[in-house]
């Protein structure tokens, strides 16, 4: 038994390696204990395109049916957001098998709970304490195969003018990149008479040798297509909890820029009232456009299970964070990259406005650009980084920039003013320093990434 450990986002590790067989067994077997514990009788389970995804979602599901719980094991690849939407339905725990966005090398366990959101720390910790134990039943619980997808669509029904998309005419690529969305999202626009050109559009446990995350640097194909063709570019990660954007010009579009666009839409448009969440990694620029619109800002650590936590305890228009995972009141705690995409059009389709205008519309309403960038630094131990850390906490200078306010939420967060910041914070996996930078001056930008932080 080796390197096991639930973190921000589940349990992951390289296939055949530590996540292996047996590591996977009883890592399953402190789920079950968990359920037991809590009087759950049921839970669901998915996969992803990844290899062995639908051998351990049957291992899963043995494992679980011994300790006497009932398991509904989807027939097909499911995304992340589809069968965390049918666990919140039915108030139902669920077990994906995921690695996200990492690479094809990868193999991962999500537990989702009964709310459909990440699981929080304590419930992470609970099935830790779990670890090596295993509860055998005197019954077994029963297996059934189950397609998850109809309620899922339904309810996007309930949230997103898909007649309004349509009848827009707007022109876009979706790039299937190989993930667990082909057949999903692809679904959803034929059933609503959507048309749209697409690539890729097929499940690869090797994601066509690139990785299954929708950052511009795999998105090439996509990028020249749009740039080519002068429309709209969508992309979803390996399980589609995460979304990517390109716009007609062939540019990234950031979440940090999505967004305030959307917030915006669903205030204006839908009538939305609530707080915008974000995490303390997320653009200056969200907190902007939420003091012109007039509504609060809910600021969490960096990712997504704090976002979501904040969303399950707030009346919330929209939650998100930079990497590329959102969700909006009235739909689950959780990141969910199809969504993203039908609210991107939603918004294009209520506007009449390409994604390049839309773009230029939010930062004429903010008032300014910001520019963001980041630095890893490697460290030997985790003293060396705690180090860097106390430093920052108590300097009140930067490069030759006052530090007029500091957020100590997740790592050091420097505010230069009111128009840049820095934030320092440990990577949660490896022994390296994250440090973000923003500004709305990019000489200033270089200066502060030229900084020895050390």
């Amino acid at each position: 038994m080796a390197n096991i450990k639930f973190g921000t986002d589940g349990w992951r590790g390289i296939l055949d390696k530590e996540f292996n067989r047996e590591n996977f067994t009883i890592a399953v077997n402190a789920v079950g204990k968990y359920l037991c514990d809590n009087a759950q009788s049921s839970i669901l389970i998915g996969y992803d395109p990844r290899r062995k995804g639908l051998d351990f979602a049957q291992l899963a599901a043995n494992l679980l049916s011994q300790s006497g719980i009932n398991v509904r094991l989807s027939s097909k690849i499911v995304p992340t957001p589809v069968l965390a939407y049918y666990a919140g339905l039915t108030s139902t725990p669920a077990i994906m098998l995921t690695a996200s966005h990492n690479p094809p090398v990868y193999q991962g366990l999500k537990f989702i709970p009964e709310y459909a959101g990440p699981a929080t720390d304590d419930i992470t910790s609970a099935i830790m304490s779990n670890i090596g134990e295993k509860v055998v039943a005197d019954k077994k619980g029963e297996i059934l195969s189950f397609e998850f997808f109809d309620e899922y669509e339904k309810h996007l029904h309930s949230l997103i003018d898909f007649k309004r998309i349509k009848q827009s005419g707007i022109r876009f690529i979706y790039d299937g990149l190989y993930s667990s969305t082909v057949g999903y999202f692809d679904r959803i626009l034929d059933n609503a008479g959507i048309s749209y050109n697409s690539i890729r559009m097929k499940h690869d446990p090797d994601f066509g040798g690139g990785m299954p995350d929708p950052k511009p640097k795999y998105l090439k194909q996509l990028i020249e297509m749009t740039k080519t063709e002068g429309c709209i570019g969508f992309a979803n990660d390996g399980d589609g909890d995460r979304f990517g954007v390109t716009d007609e010009d062939g540019e990234y579009v950031s979440p940090n820029e999505t967004i305030p666009i959307i917030a915006k839409h669903l205030i204006e448009n839908k009538g939305a009232e609530g707080a915008i969440v974000k995490t303390v990694g997320s653009s200056i620029l969200i907190e902007k456009a939420a003091e012109k619109l007039g509504v609060p800002v809910i600021e969490t650590a960096v990712g997504f299970k704090h976002v979501g936590n904040a969303m399950r305890e707030n009346k919330v228009i929209i939650g998100g964070e930079e990497s590329g995972g959102l969700s909006i009141g009235g739909h689950i705690p959780e990141k969910d990259g199809i969504l993203a995409n039908l609210l991107i059009l939603e918004v294009m389709a209520y506007s009449g406005k390409s994604m390049r205008e839309l773009r230029k519309d939010l930062y004429d309403f903010v008032g300014e650009r910001y520019y963001t960038d980041r630095i890893d630094l490697s460290f030997t131990s985790r003293e060396e980084i705690n180090k860097v850390l106390e430093k920052y906490k108590n300097t009140n200078c930067v490069g030759g920039f006052n530090v007029t306010r500091r957020n100590l939420i997740d790592g050091v967060k420097l505010y230069l003013g009111e128009e840049s910041t820095i934030l320092i914070r440990p990577s949660g996996t490896e022994p390296l320093l994250r440090i973000y930078f923003e500004s709305s001056d990019k000489s200033i930008l270089e200066t502060l990434k030229n900084i020895n932080y050390v």
